[in-house]
């Protein structure tokens, strides 16, 4: 038991990291839980991975409650509102994503979470961070240098730019902070609104998975889940906070070489040890 405890602490550190960090949360949990599997059953297992995403999301909460709360004291009334908007948008940025992920959630499940599809994503994708921020989209000036500037076509673009992540390996936070880029909003408020996008896509997605796979477990299975959930939301608190900072003085590519990295390694590791 000890054993599972600290497989379960590491997925949930992983997870932490590699949510809000550009470089797929899928990517690194698929090849972690083929070279150390945790000893779950399968519903245990999907559910795991279910609530340790509502950690992280519960990290991003916290952090910006002060800024996502319209009922806020400390906010006279023209304040309030333009929390009320705020959030106005993100739910317009999380319609496309939601009807598309609830519409082919059964095939995704079926046919997309496979090594293969998420070694191409990782490729494919972390190429276009490298010729992105090399080129000419990476230097243009920022139209968008607050949060309160974007606008409801902004926010239905990064909807978007949101439903590329259905495909696993591409990456969330990734797919909607280059998006960011590319009309026109400063790095930092691209991962600002990127992370209180993912509070309704990620809590109404958890939520249906919940609903399907219900709550008969052992105790032993909520105790892993537990540690794995507590360690998810601790990292993700630290790497919120550091992916903001990063991103006012850098740009993207590094996570481009990172993820064409972990995409040969994904492709070597399962094409000579792993089972396809």
């Amino acid at each position: 038991m000890v054993q599972e405890g600290l497989k379960s602490l590491l997925l949930g550190i992983v997870q932490g990291i590699t949510e809000w960090l550009p470089i797929s949360s899928t990517g690194h949990l698929l090849l972690l839980d083929e070279v150390m599997h945790l000893s779950l059953g399968a519903e245990a297992r999907e559910l795991f991975l279910i609530i340790i995403q509502l950690a992280s999301i519960l990290a991003v909460v916290i952090l910006y409650f002060s800024t996502l709360n319209p009922f806020s004291k400390a906010k006279d009334a023209k304040e309030k509102t333009e929390t009320y908007v705020l959030w106005v948008k993100v739910l317009i940025a999380t319609i496309p994503a939601g009807v598309i992920g609830i519409l082919i959630d059964d095939l995704m499940n079926t046919y997309l979470y496979r090594w293969e599809v998420v070694a191409i994503a990782l490729f494919v994708y972390g190429l276009l961070y490298i010729v992105l921020e090399k080129g000419t989209w990476g230097k243009r000036e920022r139209r968008v240098r607050e949060l309160s500037e974007i606008t409801y076509r902004d926010a239905l673009y990064l909807g978007f730019f949101q439903m590329l992540a259905l495909i696993p390996g591409t990456s969330r936070s990734g797919s909607t902070i280059l998006g960011g880029i590319i009309i026109g909003l400063e790095r930092s408020v691209a991962a600002k609104f990127s992370f209180f996008m993912a509070i309704p896509v990620m809590a109404g997605a958890s939520l249906l998975k919940l609903i399907k796979l219900g709550l008969s477990y052992s105790r032993e299975e909520y105790l892993l889940i537990a540690i794995g959930s507590v360690s998810s939301f601790l990292v993700s608190l630290l790497c919120i906070k550091a992916l903001v900072a990063y991103v006012r003085r850098h740009d993207f590519s590094a996570f481009g070489f990172y993820r064409i990295a972990l995409a040969v390694l994904v492709t070597v590791y399962f094409l000579t040890w792993g089972v396809a």
